[in-house]
């Protein structure tokens, strides 16, 4: 690597200056932690340089200075485990500006041209900034505070940005990044932008979306049994991709039979092609409405995720699931479906008492009432139902799971524990052969 002399400092300042302070679209990319700190390196850097024509004083002065911004540069950075050429590159892939919106909506050569020239502008300023090394600065930082050694420089090999290794590779080679402009257009497309390009499974809390940045790892090869209901949810996210009329769904069945667990295996498999993951709360439900109208326009495919489903009499966000699986004035957005767990068939508790009787002061079209709440789970276009386990069906899961995690025991062995564990803990279901397996790893390591 050519490091840049230090004659040049005063001018190579500059021309960093400047490139951060030339961008059009992407100013949010410095506006960070670590872009603040950058930021304020070279602003020290260039006072620095200026302040050994003023005293001896103000020279020492000013490289320490320079000291106290390199060192908050470099902690920052090693605390994200990103260098800042990672740093720059991750936030051009997730940048959500005016250019990454619109892109996801319109050909490039629909946009305006001065949008698409303002993009081609902030592409080289940034790689101007890309190509100023973390070595580079050290050594600056070295001459101007009059150290014996340069300060250790923050390097790290290349990282995988989210499933975009192969366009983070062609930046990194780039001679010109401006012309890589229709590639990262395709990929703002297929990866979405800000928060959508940053996580794939989000919780719905206090009105906002938040990220989560470690979802469930469960894939769908680690789930065995149920084959028929798990090819019918695979079809209908699959159409939900493809643009197809795509059902809502209640998966409905005995406790511990991989519901959830099915619902969020999707992430593994669908990730990488615009599916997305909200966890919406029983508690939240009545804001159904306001996330659905949210993510109308954003163009990936989201599954509303309400886990173990169930209301009790005129509760307002039965009401508000009713909105969304049913629709109102408003039409209903394609790039949404709801995927509900519950443990009941009938979603709305029904009392003896709810029956109709011959009593004065009862509702006339009383069964009226009562057919209203038990064909509610039939708003949702798709029903699969989980049953519990046979001891067959239990036995395969559990042979999966061994397998899986390279349990060495004897078939009948693993059988009689099997079973055993079944009968003094939770019956017989996928999630207590799951547990079974935990415990047996536990104890094959001791």
């Amino acid at each position: 690597m050519t490091l840049v002399p230090i004659a040049t400092l005063p001018s190579a300042i500059q021309t960093l200056q400047r490139q951060a302070a030339s961008l059009l679209l992407h100013q949010s990319i410095l506006e960070n932690e670590i872009g603040e700190a950058f930021l304020k390196v070279l602003q020290a850097l260039a006072q620095a340089s200026q302040a050994s024509q003023v005293s001896t004083e103000a020279e020492a002065e000013a490289g320490l200075a320079c000291l106290q911004a390199y060192g908050r540069w470099f902690n920052l950075m090693a605390a994200s485990q990103q260098s800042w050429q990672d740093h720059l590159l991750s936030h051009v892939l997730r940048a959500n500006t005016s250019f990454s919106q619109q892109v996801q909506q319109a050909e490039l050569s629909q946009l305006p041209e001065a949008l698409v020239a303002a993009v081609r502008q902030d592409l080289r300023s940034l790689q101007g900034l890309y190509t100023c090394k973390s070595q580079q600065v050290s050594q600056w930082v070295q001459a101007l505070s009059a150290l014996p050694t340069a300060p250790v420089s923050w390097e790290l090999p290349p990282q995988d940005f989210f499933s975009a290794a192969a366009l983070a590779a062609q930046f990194a080679v780039a001679d010109d990044w401006a012309t890589l402009l229709e590639p990262l257009a395709a990929h703002y497309r297929q990866a979405g932008t800000g928060i959508f390009a940053t996580y794939r499974a989000f919780r719905w809390q206090e009105g906002e979306l938040a990220g989560i940045a470690h979802p469930d790892p469960i894939r769908l090869a680690n789930l065995t049994g149920y084959e028929w209901q798990k090819a019918a949810l695979l079809k209908n996210t699959e159409a939900l991709l493809n643009g197809a009329a795509s059902l809502h769904v209640l998966l409905y069945g005995s406790r511990g039979t991989g519901k959830s667990s099915l619902v969020k295996s999707l992430l593994g498999e669908y990730g990488d092609r615009g599916l997305r993951l909200i966890e919406v709360t029983k508690a939240d439900l009545e804001d159904l409405p306001i996330i659905a109208d949210r993510l109308r326009s954003v163009p990936q495919k989201f599954v509303l995720f309400v886990d173990d489903l169930s209301f009790e009499e005129d509760e307002a966000a039965f009401k508000a699931l009713k909105v969304v699986l049913e629709g109102s004035l408003t039409a209903r957005p394609q790039n949404i479906v709801v995927y509900a767990t519950s443990n009941r068939r009938h979603l709305i508790r029904e009392f003896f008492g709810d029956r109709p009787a011959p009593r004065d002061g009862d509702e006339i079209h009383a069964w009226d009432t009562v057919q209203e709440k038990l064909s509610f789970s039939d708003r949702f276009g798709l029903t699969l139902t989980f049953e519990p386990a046979d001891q067959t069906t239990y036995l395969e899961i559990v042979h999966h799971l061994a397998q899986q995690a390279a349990i060495a025991l004897e078939p009948e062995d693993l059988d009689q524990r099997a079973l055993q564990w079944a009968t003094r803990h939770n019956g017989r279901s996928g999630r207590s052969a799951r547990q079974f397996i935990d415990f047996l790893q536990a104890e094959l390591r001791a």
